[in-house]
């Protein structure tokens, strides 16, 4: 007989947004349930092999679990955070993994079950009540849809959209006019089976077999714009570990993806092509740089080691929703560097929008701006109405499956903002139960309220550039904004803010001269002899008020630097500096 569990919040998915919408639920003290596919929780940030996170990066945006999650990575990752150049944040996946399945131990009320995947939803056309598994069924008074392609939407046939909408479904400028043959090759974006290969340094790595289909033309020209260092840098982390996740003539793969939402047969033929799409592309590497590199060992736990547990999904099954996010709403308003706030935001993101097709150049309206000495994306936000299905009670989503454009979806899909849309999903949850509501009836205040002023991680609602969360008035500004959204600035600042600096001791200090190259160009001549091996460095930053600093800085100035040095982009990340 089959067991039945009872529980107050379900969430099916232990991906990046399934993963924090459980712990958030649980800390505010209901019973909580995660079932997950996968022995490891975290989703793109672990399972997926992505533990390069890009977004958020900037310290004012480090908020919630995704601040959480940065701090305790910077606490237990032997060598820091600084080793790649596509982010700010590289760290050995097994450390992510860690951290997840700590902060799910440490709660009494979740139970975690792995090794499952839903098989039928449960209820009424109007309500979900429940979700049955091969072993067992649990019931549950709210359900969150954390899996990484929607698969409670389909099951419980709420309506969901997959793919590309049409420039006169909502006006977006980058849509297309008419369906072609770039929305028929590729109905979503790319996914990528992430391989994690490692630097052998002197010693010469184990040979890599090819899989069916080997095809070297397919590789050729992948690193020809950058050079074969600068390529294998491009996701390096910590312990001579590199990820191979390279999206120019590499290993994005997206041969009739209509399969992943087809059979389950068809969805297999699929992965085992993206997987061995992968495998090949390491034998091009080591074959053609060299064998000094590898396919890495033990780092996965299952046999194939170098490999990520699953896919990397770019994009899922997209609910639809009491709204619908699209390009319009993340892109910055007229002469500003920020969008509309939307009145009830409870997650922002910063990315700039990002499409993957192989072999296709897609153009995009332009979301990007210099800040700190470098390329970032202008800052938006999610509403929880994208969380709420249009007519279907009892559940919310909190992955990649917001009710969300295609176009948008190149935005909303990266992992600090789809962790804070699973706090968001996990926290309103909790609220419904503990109120005894459905998500739709939810006052969005008091959700507003109880992220802003979480015991264990508060988050941000309101992206501010240079309001920090540990700044006495963040919680007075946030909330302002919330109740008066059109008092929001569109340049994205706080005013009358000062800067209490604060920045640790045992940061590196630098000697040398700042160089102007250009707007937000900044370069650093180090005179001083120090001990590393190169005497010129970007400099970049996270803080606001070293960013304005740098803005105004006279070029030729003698400088004494504070900060982390980045090899592999060649950058001195600067929390502090003085005139000399």
């Amino acid at each position: 007989m089959t067991q039945i569990y009872t529980t107050d919040v379900l969430v099916v998915g232990g991906g990046t947004g399934g993963t924090a919408a459980a712990i958030q639920a649980a800390r505010r003290g209901v019973k909580t349930m995660l079932v997950s596919e996968f022995s490891w929780l975290g989703g793109m940030l672990t399972s997926a092999g992505v533990s390069v996170p890009d977004g958020n990066e900037l310290q004012a945006f480090q908020t919630g679990l995704w601040g959480a999650f940065l701090r305790e990575l910077q606490h237990r990752q032997p060598g820091g955070l600084d080793h790649s150049w596509v982010s700010f944040f590289s760290y050995d996946p097994r450390i992510g993994a860690e951290i997840f399945a700590d902060w799910v131990r440490e709660l009494p009320n979740l139970q975690w079950i792995s090794g499952q995947v839903p098989l039928e939803v449960l209820g009424t056309k109007d309500c979900i009540t429940g979700v049955r598994f091969a072993d067992f069924t649990i019931n549950a008074k709210i359900i969150l849809d954390g899996t990484e392609l929607g698969d409670l939407l389909a099951l419980g046939e709420v309506p969901h959209r997959w793919g590309w909408e049409l420039q006169s479904e909502w006006g977006e400028p980058s849509a297309p006019t008419n369906f072609n043959a770039l929305t028929q090759t590729y109905p979503v974006q790319a996914p990528t089976w992430v391989v994690l290969m490692e630097d052998f340094g002197k010693n010469i790595a184990p040979a890599i077999s090819p899989a069916p289909n080997y095809d070297p033309s397919q590789f050729t020209g992948a690193w020809d714009n950058y050079g074969a260092e600068k390529f294998l840098n491009y996701g390096r982390l910590p312990g001579g570990l590199l990820m191979i996740n390279w999206p120019i003539a590499g290993n994005d793969y997206c041969q009739n993806a209509n399969r992943l939402i087809d059979t389950d047969v068809k969805k297999g033929q699929f992965v085992q092509e993206c997987r061995w799409h992968s495998q090949n592309f390491a034998y091009f590497i080591q074959n053609e740089i060299g064998r000094r590199y590898g396919l890495a060992k033990n780092v996965f736990p299952h046999g194939d080691s170098a490999f990520a547990l699953h896919p990397y999904y770019r994009e899922s099954r997209r609910l639809i929703g009491m709204t619908t996010v699209c390009e319009q709403d993340i892109l910055p308003v007229a002469n500003g560097r920020t969008a509309s706030l939307f009145d009830d935001a409870i997650a922002l993101g910063n990315y700039a929008n990002d499409h993957h097709y192989p072999g296709v150049e897609f153009s995009l309206q332009p979301k990007s701006i210099r800040w700190g000495g470098r390329w970032t994306g202008t800052p938006f936000t999610i509403p929880y109405r994208c969380l709420i299905p249009a007519n279907t009670d009892g559940l919310l989503v909190c992955e990649k499956n917001i009710s969300v454009s295609h176009i948008a979806n190149g935005a909303t899909r990266l992992q600090p903002i789809v962790m804070g849309i699973g706090q968001a999903a996990g926290m309103a949850a909790s609220l419904c139960v503990v109120l005894e509501c459905q998500p739709r009836d939810l006052p969005v205040k008091s959700l507003q309220t109880a992220l802003l002023t979480d015991d264990y991680a508060p988050a941000a609602t309101v992206p501010l550039f240079n309001l920090l969360n540990n700044h006495p008035d963040w919680l007075h500004w946030q909330t302002y904004y919330l109740d008066d959204p059109k008092a929001y600035s569109k340049d994205g600042y706080c005013p009358n803010i000062s800067v209490e600096e604060e920045y640790k001791l045992n940061l590196d200090c630098f000697i040398g001269k700042f160089q102007r190259l250009g707007e937000q160009n900044y370069q650093f001549n180090i005179t001083k002899i120090t001990n590393l091996n190169r005497a010129n460095w970007q400099l970049v930053t996270l803080l606001s008020h070293i960013d304005q600093q740098l803005q105004a800085l006279p070029s030729e100035t003698m400088l004494k630097i504070w900060g982390r040095p980045n090899f592999s982009g060649n950058w001195l990340l600067v929390e502090h500096f003085q005139e000399i």
